[in-house]
């Protein structure tokens, strides 16, 4: 559960109390509702500062209101020291152990002074380091003079992130170390006070009222600096733009943020997605509209990555379940898991045609072995069992009679007068399955979400699954609009072009896996393309429209969707593509691709494909890429993603003749794209690029 009501960050300082008078190096508050700023406030100390966090959690909670709490100091040190200090992995456990050992006050605390006694748990000299006082202080350096203490420097995170600094300093320009001890002990006691009700970020999951997340102003200093530089105080300035950062971020983003591994160390909610919170720190207040497709305020080209975000935080599965036998499931979205009803093998098994035995009566050298009656084959059982010294004509399949858990290949076999004869060197269990080695009864055999595939039919089958529960189809209306259309085959007027996009969108569909609902041309006529939608609406689940989707005359679909007060045009920063007019008709998402059909063919994969998986039930899906050299050069500019109809040849992705997105002929040489990023871009023959199949998006 990701989704916040409320961002409060707070800007942490190991300093003594600052005064009345506001001022930097002190400890600042932000705090931001639906993208909405409040003044940051000014905590003199950090008695001052930690009332003032838990009046807000029992405000926050008192409205029924989640609350996101970002604090500016590492949660954890580099991994191993929570363990050496306190005998203990859990990071709560140190947490504890510098609460009961802190002595803080507004003046003054004894964080060099604890620095030092740790110091002195461990080999050689530090780990922690820089003595701030006007005293020696047993164990704790003033310079870094540290050798032999065991630790690692930096953080896994830290050592990713540019600017950071390591925990072990205690002093100087941008340490931490002093924040971490006088921090770790405040969040300690809160977490006590408000027992149940916080939950602390990555340590545990998310899913309780109140969340403890660490995070870093540097990770937005481009938009700080310029805040800064109309004025202001720093610690201000970051706490207030990384507060509406956070809560302007779409919950796709959010939750990728904080899908994290640092189950010891901890880590900085946000690292590696520094480009999408300065912007969002940096884009002025959303209006809040009743509308899924609506873009933030102030909003002009959006990001690829941004717009497909935001498709994913407001879509959701529309379709109902269903039970169908396992051999009509083929291509059907999996509504459930599926858990298996027996084992896979359901007994232990041979692997071969050969002969079975105990491998604990081989003795030495040459083997010979009688054989006893009868024979094992799959579907019929051996009625007793195998003596020990003794073998069994085994056929591949057959469950392994008792007394049997070896079996040797015919191959390697010489048979005679009821014997056999073979040269040493098997190994036990050789040739064997064991039972439930590829399923065990009881497990998930196969997962919600999955496009049933052929080898998911034999899997649920072979576990005894006779019905599967999956999504009903999504059904999916295509529609051509334009007067200048006929299809193939009629007689076309001059200036009339044969309808490419409906048969290519249509086909499309079905290969996603969808169910089309062909709803032909409509001509540039507002009333019957109303009727048109009215229709689609009632029978289709989306609703796939080219051609109208801009803001000329005869765009009669943005038209349309602007008149019944749900559509949105988003200008998306894609080449090949126009702007796409994204809306509701009667409460059904509608996706007006433009009519180019390089674009609107580009436009489907990218946009409409991952989107209509959620609505399908399957989930969000991202195609598969990848890396492979380049054999083409280009020089791209800024500002705009770019995708290249192109297909692997000789180890190498060549790409179109043209970039016109006008050669339909492009779409059909090509066996997929190549995605070239937003930012300008030299590409070199054999520089690596990253190269989709056309597959991938299926």
């Amino acid at each position: 559960m990701t989704k916040f009501d409320t961002v409060a960050i707070v800007d942490w300082s190991a300093g003594n109390d600052t005064g009345s008078r506001p001022r930097k190096d002190a400890i600042w508050m932000g705090i931001a509702r639906d993208g909405q700023t409040e003044e940051p406030v000014y905590l003199r100390n950090r008695p001052v500062a930690e009332h003032a966090i838990a009046d807000l959690i029992d405000a926050e909670l008192a409205a029924g209101r989640r609350l996101f709490l970002g604090f500016d100091f590492p949660f954890g040190y580099p991994r191993g020291f929570g363990e050496a200090l306190t005998g203990s992995e859990d990071p709560f456990a140190l947490w504890a152990w510098l609460e009961a050992r802190l002595e803080d006050s507004p003046k003054a605390n004894n964080r060099f002074d604890l620095a030092g006694q740790i110091n002195r748990q461990f080999p050689g000299i530090g780990p922690f380091w820089f003595n701030g006082l006007g005293r020696d202080i047993d164990g704790l350096p003033r310079k870094d003079t540290r050798d032999g203490h065991g630790m690692p420097e930096l953080r896994r995170v830290e050592a990713q992130s540019k600017g950071t600094f390591s925990c072990w300093q205690l002093g100087g320009a941008g340490a931490v170390g002093g924040q971490v001890l006088t921090g770790l002990p405040v969040l300690e006691r809160l977490r006590r006070r408000f027992s149940g009700q916080v939950a602390v970020w990555p340590f545990e999951p998310l899913d309780r009222p109140v969340a403890f997340v660490e995070i870093w102003p540097g990770l937005i200093n481009a938009a700080v600096k310029d805040a800064e530089a109309q004025g202001g105080i720093r610690d201000a300035h970051q706490v207030r733009l990384l507060s509406r950062a956070v809560s302007r971020l779409p919950q796709a983003r959010l939750r990728a943020m904080l899908d994290v591994d640092a189950p010891k160390e901890g880590w900085i909610m946000g690292q590696g997605f520094e480009t999408e919170l300065t912007q969002a720190a940096r884009l002025a207040p959303p209006p809040l509209r009743d509308d899924c497709f609506a873009l933030p305020a102030g909003v002009d080209w959006t990001p690829v990555d941004d717009a497909l975000a935001m498709l994913q935080d407001r879509l959701h599965a529309v379709v109902e379940q269903e039970d169908v036998a396992v051999k009509n499931a083929a291509n059907r979205i999996l509504a459930s898991d599926v858990i298996a009803v027996r084992s896979n093998p359901h007994l232990p098994n041979t692997a071969v045609d050969g002969y079975g035995f105990a491998y604990a009566s081989l003795g030495q050298g040459d083997q010979i072995l009688p054989l006893v009656k009868g024979r094992a084959a799959a579907g019929l059982a051996f009625e007793g069992a195998v003596p020990a010294g003794h073998a069994i004509r085994i056929l591949t399949g057959a469950a392994l009679p008792d007394g049997v858990d070896t079996v040797i290949l015919q191959e390697d076999v010489t048979v005679g007068g009821g014997q056999i004869a073979f040269r040493p060197g098997v190994k036990t269990g050789a040739n064997t399955r064991k039972a439930g080695e590829d399923v065990h009864a009881g497990d998930v055999a196969l997962k919600a979400g999955r496009k049933l595939t052929p080898a998911d039919l034999a899997l649920a089958s072979a576990v005894g699954i006779s019905r599967l529960p999956v999504f009903r189809r999504l059904r999916v209306a295509v529609l051509s609009t334009g007067d200048e259309l006929v299809d193939a085959g009629e007689a076309a007027a001059p200036g009339q072009i044969y309808d490419a996009n409906r048969p290519m969108l249509s086909a499309l569909v079905d290969q996603f896996g969808f169910d089309c609902v062909d709803l032909g041309r409509v001509p540039d006529d507002r009333d019957a393309l109303r009727a048109i939608l009215d229709g689609a609406a009632a029978e289709a689940d989306t609703i796939l429209t080219s051609g109208g989707a801009s803001s000329g005359d005869e765009d009669h679909v943005s038209a349309l969707l602007q008149d019944a007060g749900a559509m949105a045009e988003w200008r998306v920063a894609l080449k090949p593509g126009r702007p796409l007019a994204l809306g509701l008709w009667d409460g059904t998402p509608v996706f007006g691709l433009p009519g180019n059909p390089v674009a609107a063919f580009v436009c489907t994969l990218i946009f409409a494909r991952p989107a209509m998986a959620l609505l399908a039930g399957q989930g969000w899906t991202k195609p598969q890429g990848f890396s492979v050299p380049a054999g083409f050069s280009k020089s791209k500019k800024p500002g705009r993603r770019e995708y290249l109809r192109a297909r692997m040849r000789d180890g190498r992705a060549d790409v179109f003749k043209s970039e016109g997105s006008g050669r339909i002929s492009g779409l059909s040489w090509a066996e997929g794209l190549v995605e070239l990023p937003d930012d300008a871009l030299e590409v070199a023959e054999g520089d690596p690029v990253r190269f989709i199949p056309f597959g991938s998006f299926l």
